[in-house]
């Protein structure tokens, strides 16, 4: 994620740049007027606008949207960090955060109540790229109503995440309230990975559901890219995306901690060490099975922050300490 430039300059371009900078101290670093100029084009949101979604399409947008549907919960943890509570008119039924997600008109869950999101006149509906394969239907039927749904982009990483705050901050108006989620987020981010450096690197299973059908994160996914930021080998990386693991599979990748990411399952922690075969797994032995909070670890908005220090405490405890 982190990118390195190496900058090879010789002796005469060394001179240009001292001379360069001896002339900015002279007028107190100030930027010039054009600098300023350019600076404002880049940073403000300015309506009339179009922006493009994550389908391809272009949306123009005449002023910010006043009345906003939010068809997943992430995008409304977003809308919410920017201040967006009165512009909001529908949820989902999973929308369960912030609490004043749940006071919002319910347009369905994993079905769409078309009527009803119509029936709001929303100047904006938010769908996610991660839905296309149960929602381009509804997307449709919206549009042909004359309904603008503008497809947030499926972030496989923070870097993603930050831009699609950004922009969700420019389309409403609220881009300077995004800029300052995404630089608490990146000063989480920050501390958790100092207090990391020199940890003894862990080998780590990650469960999302229980047996019989147990599902892993895999190579690509969200849960692999912060598992890799806090030095931890995600044994099951040798396969891409979300996949359907066998306990043989597992109890042979032998984990040094098994993270479960689901709550659904009573007292699980406890049950986990009794699947047959389990006893010989070191994450069974040293008793370092750890749950975490599926939505702050998931969700890519503002709360994903907070979710990647709880596992990086999760499976690093002592660096915590």
């Amino acid at each position: 994620m982190k990118k390195f430039w190496k900058i090879g300059l010789s002796a005469f371009l060394a001179i240009g740049l001292l001379a360069a900078c001896n002339t900015k101290e002279a007028t107190n670093d100030k930027p010039s007027s054009a600098e300023q100029q350019e600076t404002s084009k880049v940073d403000q949101a300015t309506f009339p606008m179009t922006i493009t979604d994550a389908s391809g399409k272009e949306i123009t947008l005449e002023a910010p949207p006043e009345k906003i549907v939010s068809l997943i919960p992430s995008n409304t943890e977003i809308l919410f960090s920017l201040g967006l509570n009165d512009e909001i008119v529908g949820v989902t039924e999973n929308d369960d955060y912030p609490p004043e997600a749940s006071k919002k008109e319910k347009v369905g869950g994993m079905d769409y109540n078309i009527e009803q999101i119509i029936a709001l006149s929303p100047d904006i509906v938010l769908a996610h790229a991660s839905g296309m394969s149960y929602s381009k239907g509804a997307i449709e039927q919206l549009e042909a109503a004359g309904v603008k749904v503008f497809v947030v982009a499926d972030a496989k990483n923070f870097n993603e995440t930050y831009t699609t705050i950004e922009q969700l901050g420019r389309a409403t108006g609220k881009l300077e309230e995004a800029k300052k989620v995404v630089a608490t987020m990146k000063a989480k981010v920050a501390e958790v990975e100092t207090k990391l450096e020199g940890v003894k690197p862990k080998k780590v299973f990650v469960e999302s559901t229980d047996e019989p059908e147990i599902y892993t994160a895999g190579k690509g996914t969200f849960m692999n890219e912060m598992l890799e930021m806090i030095h931890a080998g995600n044994v099951a990386a040798d396969t891409n995306d979300w996949y359907q693991i066998d306990a043989e599979q597992i109890i042979a990748k032998n984990p040094d901690v098994i993270v479960v990411t689901y709550n659904y399952v009573p007292n699980i922690l406890t049950k986990i060490p009794q699947r047959p075969g389990f006893e010989t797994i070191t994450a069974v032995k040293n008793k370092a099975i750890v749950q975490v909070d599926e939505n702050t670890t998931s969700r890519q908005g503002p709360r994903l922050a907070d979710g990647f220090e709880e596992l990086a405490k999760a499976i690093y405890p002592e660096a915590f300490k």
